[in-house]
């Protein structure tokens, strides 16, 4: 019998003639879909980058833990990224420094959540690709570890993030965190089709999103990030749709549309299609980028034949496509940008951004794909990776 490693060799020797096979499948029953068109575009990379993810340990929140924390081991911690130590007060309470990222905080949380997060979608994709149980099987310990083990799980909550020392031990804001969850919920949502995954284990795994879906749509903090007005609000509205998409949340699921279009997009977006928020910020460029990422990815979860958002317009003709419009001049060439560079990060932006891809399949634009296809693959700085939280689109775009 073929080990993991010999099967996954085996797969990728042959992954031509299942690839063809599979598109062939897709092409009779569904010609043109969304979903045959990104593994066109995905099959190399994921065939390639899930080695990375395989016969690797669990790593949670129960890993590592800062003395910092107000929390216990279970619980998610993390500190204000632009919240530094006062010159003046080495001892006292932080200060912001807007933009610039504090790299001694405590990120070990954030690391294994973004971790957990690649190797989800890598493996997920893989499956997605192959139809190979493989994949999924190297998966499942990850997400028992995660979820349901009760010696090294996360609590289902997010008291504990962003806190800022002698200021608080948690905030709102720090719900942001979690939108790297929201590529593992549509990983889970692919694997309960399969075998591998007994119908006990899949409850379990939707209890623990249901318990997270319910603490952040009702506890103050959750209330507070839902009204923040900027990034905050659209990433709220993601992860929402994402795990209420998972655990069949239709309330939730209602909710996020409505939220869409009556608040989301009307406030965020300026007339002419720019987030004037995040222009304002001091990293303009790469929050604009993440905003309409998040923008994109939102409506990818919630649209279907009945209420597509990507052809949403206001009463005032705002909509996702004036948003890509605006931005995508700059997408396609930097160096015309007529706002603020940002502080950091500059040179990092843009990579493979989803609202391109998205934008390029729903709307039939070739433009928005090529470019899509031409710009430089996710890098692996931190800071750019947790502002990316599609990394592999196949999990979007399956249904």
């Amino acid at each position: 019998m073929l080990n993991p490693q010999e099967k996954i060799i085996l797969i990728k020797k042959h992954k031509y003639v299942v690839l063809c096979c599979l598109l062939l499948s897709l092409g009779c029953t569904k010609p043109k879909t969304h979903l045959s068109t990104v593994l066109q575009l995905e099959k190399e990379r994921v065939l390639q980058e899930v080695d990375n993810y395989i016969n690797l340990a669990p790593i949670t929140v129960t890993s590592s833990f800062s003395k910092r924390s107000a929390g216990t081991k279970h619980d998610f911690y993390s500190e204000g990224d632009y919240w530094w130590p006062n010159p003046d007060d080495v001892e006292g309470p932080y200060i912001r420094k807007d933009g610039l990222s504090n790299p001694d905080n405590f990120v070990a949380h954030r690391q294994a959540m973004i971790r957990l997060s690649r190797l989800s979608g890598a493996l997920v994709s893989a499956y997605l690709v192959t139809r190979d149980d493989v994949y999924l099987e190297q998966l499942k310990p990850h997400l028992n570890a995660w979820f349901i083990d009760s010696a090294t799980k996360m609590n289902p909550n997010l008291l504990y993030a962003q806190a800022i020392k002698g200021r608080v031990t948690g905030r709102g804001i720090g719900i942001i965190d979690t939108i790297h969850l929201v590529e593992v919920a549509l990983a889970i949502k692919v694997s309960q089709t399969s075998t591998v995954f007994s119908k006990t284990e899949i409850a379990e795994l939707k209890n623990w999103f249901s318990e997270y879906l319910q603490w952040m749509t009702t506890h103050e903090y959750g209330i507070k990030e839902r009204d923040n007005g900027n990034n905050h609000s659209t990433c709220w509205a993601m992860q929402v749709a994402a795990f209420a998409s998972l655990v069949g949340n239709t309330q939730q699921l209602e909710f996020c549309k409505i939220f869409f279009k009556e608040t989301l997009l009307p406030n965020q977006m300026g007339d002419n299609g720019g987030f004037p928020k995040e222009l304002a910020r001091t990293k303009p460029y790469g929050y604009s980028i993440f905003n309409l990422d998040a923008f994109f990815g939102l409506a990818q979860i919630l649209s279907d034949k009945e209420d597509n958002l990507f052809d949403f317009t206001t009463k005032y003709g705002k909509s996702l496509k004036l948003g890509l419009e605006f931005l995508y001049p700059y997408l396609e060439d930097k160096t015309k940008w007529p706002y603020k560079k940002d502080v950091m990060y500059w040179d990092d932006w843009p990579t493979k951004q989803p609202s391109l891809l998205f934008g390029g399949l729903n709307y039939s634009n070739n433009k928005y794909l090529n470019t899509w296809e031409a710009l430089p693959p996710l890098p692996e700085k931190e800071e750019i990776l947790r502002n990316m939280p599609v990394r592999y689109p196949l999990l979007w775009v399956e249904r």
